[in-house]
Order: structure tokens, then sequence, then C-alpha cells
């Protein structure tokens, strides 16, 4: 690679040993896929897992007096003060101290502790064309193709190492001809909710490996329909980026969206084949019966905080019920008087919190209810079972107890 003498002598040690370490593994990657140079980022997102192999690269790093060039924003772990001993939902001191040390290592680090899986949504919006390194598997999808910036599918160390040396090789998405679709998908589902686009993301096997161009979708889509397209997509397959046609910035025709070459290969995708993974994917329940409700994988927003809240205000839920949503969030809810609607039935507003947490150990072997085939997906490995279903049926089966 061809290293500017500032990157030379941050890699000799310059700049601390720290960005020394960071900047080997920037050019170790760099030169796996061929890269000729280093890019700078003006953003980056760290999606931190709050796990072992996480934490000890960040204590690491901390351990070279590493410091963050750029401030990334990072992944939710689980908001102590909602789990904390005293609560009603206590997590266990090893969990907690896990916790502890995972939001000291990324306060000495130097990132934004947003604790939220949708940065690009609200707090860490970047702008067309520009080149950042964001991990979390919605996260870039989103920036790709809704934001129309660019940046690769890194992992949350990379994305560390790129927020520390300010630096990124540039490959893959970064350059021009990697961001041609190659796969026409021709939706004929009926498209009538934010909650089809989770079922559309996770196409993944039939749509296959490549850059996918969704055609047949509406021109404006709302923000909450393309987080759950791009999740979903990176549950069921791998996918740095998508074009819709009308839509995305970088998709005005399909011909643009394809780079003016036949693709590899179409699709089709219809209400049958959302309708079959639905209930394939769900698992089974006692009956019909649940014993919760999640929603927030990927966070919540504001808005569909407050659509429950319309939907619940002066009902009492059969059932618990968990909203995850980012700290900003809360602090609106609370603001705006929704916390007090949810909390009034008996749901709870929880910022800054995963579903794949040891928090929700007191969950085990239940069956809840989810819009998210992610938040069903991720769960099933601590023994954390789900029912999916548009929005609407969630908050229903919630207020029975019962899936209709």
């Amino acid at each position: 690679m061809k290293l500017t003498d500032e990157q030379k002598a941050m890699l000799d040690g310059k700049y601390g040993e720290g960005a020394a370490y960071a900047m080997k593994i920037q050019v170790g990657i760099g030169e796996c896929f061929d890269a000729e140079r280093m890019v700078p980022i003006k953003r980056a997102h760290v999606a931190l897992s709050n796990q072992d192999g996480d934490l000890w690269f960040a204590e690491k790093m901390v351990g070279y007096g590493a410091k963050c060039r750029v401030a990334p924003t990072v992944n939710p772990g689980f908001c102590l003060e909602h789990f904390a001993a005293a609560s009603k939902h206590p997590v266990n001191a090893e969990d907690a101290d896990h916790m502890r040390r995972t939001d000291n290592a990324y306060r000495t680090l130097g990132a934004v502790l947003s604790y939220n899986c949708t940065p690009y949504i609200a707090t860490n919006v970047p702008n067309f064309g520009e080149v950042c390194a964001f991990s979390e598997s919605s996260a870039t999808p989103y920036v790709n193709s809704v934001w129309g910036a660019r940046s690769n599918r890194e992992s949350a160390n990379s994305a560390l190492c790129a927020a520390i040396t300010g630096f990124v090789p540039e490959y893959g998405l970064l350059l021009d001809e990697n961001r041609k679709g190659n796969i026409v998908v021709h939706v004929e589902a009926d498209m009538k909710s934010a909650y089809e686009y989770h079922l559309l993301g996770m196409m993944g096997e039939k749509i296959g490996e490549g850059i996918p161009v969704f055609v047949g979708l509406p021109h404006t889509i709302r923000p909450e329909a393309l987080r759950n397209l791009g999740a979903q997509l990176n549950t069921s397959g791998a996918y740095g980026m998508y074009h819709i046609v009308g839509c995305t910035p970088e998709a005005p025709t399909l011909e643009a969206a394809l780079g003016g070459k036949a693709p590899d290969r179409e699709v089709v995708i219809t209400d049958k084949d959302l309708k079959e993974f639905e209930e394939e994917f769900s698992d089974e329940m006692k009956g019909n019966r649940i014993d919760f409700a999640m929603f927030g994988c990927p966070h919540f927003t504001l808005e569909e905080a407050m659509y429950i809240a319309r939907r619940i205000e002066g009902k009492k839920l059969a059932v618990p019920m968990y909203i995850l949503v980012s700290s900003h969030t809360v602090q609106m809810a609370e603001r705006m008087g929704i916390m007090d609607i949810l909390t009034a039935a008996g749901a709870e507003l929880i910022g800054d919190t995963c579903p794949d947490q040891p928090c929700w150990h007191y969950l085990k072997g239940k069956v809840g209810i989810t819009e998210s085939p992610k938040c069903a997906y991720y769960p099933r490995r601590r023994n954390l079972h789900f029912v999916i279903r548009d929005l609407d049926t969630c908050i229903d089966a919630a207020l029975t107890g019962e899936v209709r």
C-alpha cells in the first residue's frame, strides 16, 4: 500500500503504541483486499457486543494508550440502571461488571456512548459520498444505500481501529465500480407497512449473493421500513448495499443502478414468499399463548414508541412488553408524556439495550412475540423464543396474551 508520511509515522509508533497497533491492523486489511491506499474518514460506528472478545480488544487498545481521532458512536449493550441489582429485572454481578468494564473501556478510548444500533437515523448521519467506517448489520446498508455515503461492512474491531487512526483502506464499497447492483429483485408483494420490509429483507437465500436492485417498491419509504430492510438483509445474508429504483440516491433509474450492465439474475418476491417465511421462521407456541412482547431490534424510533402508546393508552397489557430504543428516545418520551402512557399500561421503554444480552435471563424458555425476525433470530442462543407477526398483531397479542 502507498502510505502517506503521516500514516507511516503512525505505523512506526510516533503517535503512540495504540495508534500504531490500529494502523497495523488497517494496513493488514488493506493488503488482504489489494487496496492501493488509505483514505480519511469523518464518521465511525462501532458495533460493540459487550462480549468477551470485544471487551478484550477494547481493553487491549486502552492498555496501549489509544484514543479515537474520530469519536465513534457505539452499539447497545444493556442499561445498567434498568437492570440494576435493586430493579425488578436484576442481572448477576458478573454480567453487570462486564457491562461496566465495556463502558469504561469505550469511555477511555473517547467513543460517543450512544449505545444505539440505529445512529444513522438521528445521531450519526453521514453526507452523500462521505467515507465512513460503520459496523452493525443494519447500519452499513443504510449509510451506503439510503444516504449514499461509503462504508465497507466493518467489524467492531476494524471500525474501532478506523476511529483511532482516522483512516480506512480504500477497497470494496468505497470504489465506484463496486457499488453497482447486479441482481434485479421484482417486488410483487403488498408492502403495506414497515413489517413487510422486515420480511423482504429475509429473502436473502432467494436473492443470492451480490447487490440487489429492488423494483416495484414505492418511491417514498419511511426510515423505519428502510431500517428494517437493511437489518434483515444482513440477517438472511451479507449485504453491504442495496438499491431501490426511484428511491435511493444512486438508483434514479434501473440502468443507473446496474451501471448500464445486464443483471446477473432476476428474482420475483411475492406475498406467498413473505407469508411462508413468517410461518416457517416462528417458534412454536403453547397453544396460541405468548409470555411477552419485545420490539426494537433494530432500536425503535420515537414515532414507533408514540404509535404503540396510542394503541395501548388507557388499557392494561396481559403480558410484559419491552420496547428497546435509544437513550435520546427515552428522554423525548419522558418529556412528551409518552413514557407515562406506556408505563401505565404495563410496557417498559428501555434505552441502551439489545435483545441479545444476558440481562434477559429471566425470559429463558419463554415464548415472546415480535415484528422483527432479527430479534427472533439472535436471542435463540440464549433460549428465548419468538413468534413473528406484524406490529398491530403483536400489540393486540400483548393486550390479550394470545396470538390471533
